[in-house]
Formats: structure tokens, sequence, C-alpha cells
């Protein structure tokens, strides 16, 4: 997971892609990162209709109270993704791509971070 993590953040930063594009990626890299928290936890969500919203709602069980603003965040990034991915095109700006990139990198980190204390036998 850590690799596909990586490569999506590093994909959201290409230059020449679109906002969208940039967006999603970064997105999934979130995305990536909740799961890495969920499967640390014990735990697995099914590809279910609505599984999106139950991966971040579960970081707020698993991480604790500081994992609130990243769980809403990337609620509200969810529903952007979805237009962007079913919907319609030019829906991200330059600066929204760019904020939820740096959003992702440092949500990642906080689940590196709370990987290492938590069991260190899964540390980078």
């Amino acid at each position: 997971m850590r690799s596909l993590v990586a490569r999506d953040l590093a994909d959201a930063s290409v230059a020449g892609l679109s906002a969208d594009r940039r967006f999603a990626t970064a997105y999934n890299a979130g995305l990536l990162a909740a799961n890495m928290v969920i499967a640390c936890a014990g735990y697995r969500v099914t590809a279910k209709i609505g599984h999106h919203k139950i991966s971040f709602d579960s970081i707020k069980l698993a991480l604790g109270s500081g994992a609130d603003k990243y769980a809403d965040y990337f609620e509200t990034c969810r529903r952007k993704r979805n237009v962007i991915d079913y919907t319609r095109s030019h829906v991200a700006t330059d600066t929204e791509a760019k904020e939820i990139q740096e959003k992702a990198t440092e949500f990642y980190e906080g689940v590196e971070g709370w990987i290492d204390s938590k069991f260190p036998t899964l540390k980078r």
C-alpha cells in the first residue's frame, strides 16, 4: 500500500495533468492511507456503495479525534472526486489540486507516525 500511496502522490504532482486528474489522484492517495489505518487496526472495508465514506469515517475511530479534520476534509473531497470521475470535467481548480495533494501528504505522514508508534513491526 505504501508504494501505491507514493505513486499517487508523485503522479498528483506531474506537470501537464489536468487539475481534475491531479485532484482525483491525490484523493486516491488519501483513501489508500485511510485504508492502511483500517488494515493496521485489523479491519477491511468491502467494496460496496459508500465504501469511501466508510473508510474516512473509520479513521476517526482508529486514530481518534486528531483524524477528524482529515476525515471531514476528505469527505468533502470525495463528493468532488465523484463529480470529476463520473459526471463532468474541469471541476477542480489548480489551487484545489495543490491543496489536496498537500493534505494527502500530511495525512499520510501522520499515518506513518501512528503506525510507527502503535505497530513498530510495520515501520517503514
